[in-house]
């Protein structure tokens, strides 16, 4: 599903590309070069606080990602139902009618984001940043017939949505030319999202029963978290390229007495000018994230989710994108952009879903 939305939205970039070229006074690739806006003067959509702004001007953006998961893995190797249900411990065992390793099994999941960003730039050399998040996640799983074996009992789902946790940001300069430029991120994650998500499950016993969803169900982190970085842009003749580092550092653990951990995050791209209103990149990116400290009290339930030790790892990702931008009349200065994800990687802490591709659609307008 993910490689036919990519072909069409790489279609609907070369159309907006070729309308927006064939507008201009003059088609020719000089009068493009010297005039035009590059397509490439944004880092590729899935980079956030990748550039600064000039004195009073403002931008505003939205970006929706799909991501899916399916199967499971332990560390970096795959792992079936029947192994997890006969072979990895439940946390949980020594509470009362609880089976000795875990019975339920999710399956598959689907989550999308919305993220609603805008920037101003009060200097030349500084530039704020806000960005509000959405995010709906729909998740399948399998449970098992009693305290052990593996005999299927059935399926269900859960989901959430609603508003995620916010962000605010400072761009900093640091150093900028015409071929190099570096800048620093500050930014404060701001714990908007709900923590205390329900939802109605099917136990080992044959019972439909409402209880707190997993850690991963939840709508938010519900922790500030300072998060440094640093940006880096190159840019000769058609050729632009950077790399972006990045920390985020719970100040403290939430309401529900659990934070995510600290995590890291590193990405590098290059991206190529076909011409002036058209871009493509090629980006890769790590993250590297703690387990989850501390737990909530109302999570308990033999799945590998409800164990906070089953959240963070490393992993890797390989991008394809494209960037378009209007050139003149009313296309110019609006910006579309898209991303497609292959995962490269995956170590994960205990037993968690195995990641599937992303894709990212995004649109930047700056007045």
């Amino acid at each position: 599903m993910f490689k036919n939305i990519f072909s069409l939205a790489l279609l609907f970039c070369a159309s907006f590309s070729a309308q927006a070229h064939n507008d201009s006074p003059d088609h020719s690739k000089k009068h493009q070069q010297n005039t035009g806006i590059r397509a490439d003067s944004h880092a590729p959509i899935g980079v956030m606080g990748d550039h600064l702004h000039k004195q009073g001007e403002w931008m505003i953006s939205l970006r929706h990602m799909t991501m899916s998961m399916q199967g499971n893995l332990q560390g970096s190797d795959e792992i079936s139902a029947d192994d997890i249900v006969t072979s990895v411990p439940n946390a949980f065992s020594a509470m009362p009618n609880m089976p000795p390793t875990l019975r339920v099994v999710p399956q598959k999941m689907d989550m999308t984001m919305t993220m609603l960003g805008m920037m101003y730039a009060p200097s030349n050399k500084f530039t704020l940043m806000a960005m509000l998040n959405f995010v709906s996640k729909d998740m399948n799983l399998t449970t098992y017939q009693g305290m052990m074996g593996t005999n299927p009992l059935g399926e269900f789902s859960t989901s959430t949505s609603g508003l995620s946790d916010a962000k605010l940001s400072a761009l900093i300069k640091l150093s900028h030319s015409d071929t190099h430029k570096w800048h620093l991120n500050l930014g404060l994650n701001l714990p908007l999202g709900s923590l205390d998500e329900d939802g109605e499950v099917l136990t080992p016993m044959n019972m439909r029963m409402n209880m707190r969803l997993p850690y991963s169900m939840q709508l938010g982190r519900g922790t500030y978290d300072l998060e440094p970085g640093v940006t880096y842009n190159g840019k000769s003749g058609k050729l632009t390229w950077g790399a972006q580092a990045m920390l985020a550092l719970p100040l403290d653990e939430n309401d529900e007495g659990y934070d995510w951990g600290k995590s890291q995050k590193l990405t590098t791209w290059m991206q190529y000018l076909i011409t002036t209103p058209l871009s493509v990149s090629l980006r890769y990116s790590f993250e590297s994230s703690d387990e989850i400290n501390g737990r909530d009290s109302e999570i308990m339930a033999p799945v590998q989710t409800a164990d906070p030790a089953n959240y963070g790892g490393d992993r890797s990702w390989l991008s394809f994108g494209a960037n378009v931008v209007g050139q003149n009349a009313g296309l110019r200065g609006h910006r579309f952009a898209l991303e497609y994800f292959i995962p490269v990687s995956q170590k994960v802490n205990g037993v968690q879903m195995d990641m599937d591709d992303m894709l990212m659609f995004g649109y930047q307008y700056a007045f």
